[in-house]
């Protein structure tokens, strides 16, 4: 699998989407304990952990929470336990883990859907600043 630090989080996200790369963006702006570590989709890392859990991009395809300890998280939790971590005021979004899963995933699925639409699409994956290169893996 992958080199990651074991207190380290990998987000894997669309690194051609416009709202995805602009929450990375955020999360890293707010990331203040510096957990967390980054990779396209797109990218090899992506595509190793794709294959390792055999995920289908068809029904997954915007956002997944890696880590050694508790594994792979998908859309609706991995954003959640993202937010959970941020510090305060995100982390109250974590009250929406009370919210059964397949109904989050609904509200997940239908902006996933229509992303691309609604926020638009780059023609390749971001490529980050000297000072943010060393949060992402390539």
């Amino acid at each position: 699998m992958i080199n990651l630090p074991k207190h380290k989080q990998l987000i894997l996200f669309d690194g051609v989407c416009n709202l995805c790369n602009s929450s990375i963006q955020y999360v890293i702006k707010h990331d203040k304990k510096d957990k967390f570590r980054f990779a396209p989709l797109q990218s090899e890392i992506g595509k190793q952990i794709i294959e390792h859990y055999n995920i289908d991009l068809l029904k997954i395809d915007s956002i997944l929470l890696y880590s050694q300890k508790n594994g792979l998280s998908s859309k609706s939790t991995a954003a959640l336990k993202v937010a959970k971590q941020l510090g305060f005021p995100r982390n109250l979004m974590a009250i929406f883990f009370i919210i059964p899963t397949f109904i989050r995933n609904i509200v997940y699925d239908y902006i996933a859907k229509n992303r691309y639409k609604w926020y638009g699409k780059r023609e390749a994956c971001m490529i980050p600043t000297p000072e943010l290169k060393a949060k992402f893996l390539e």
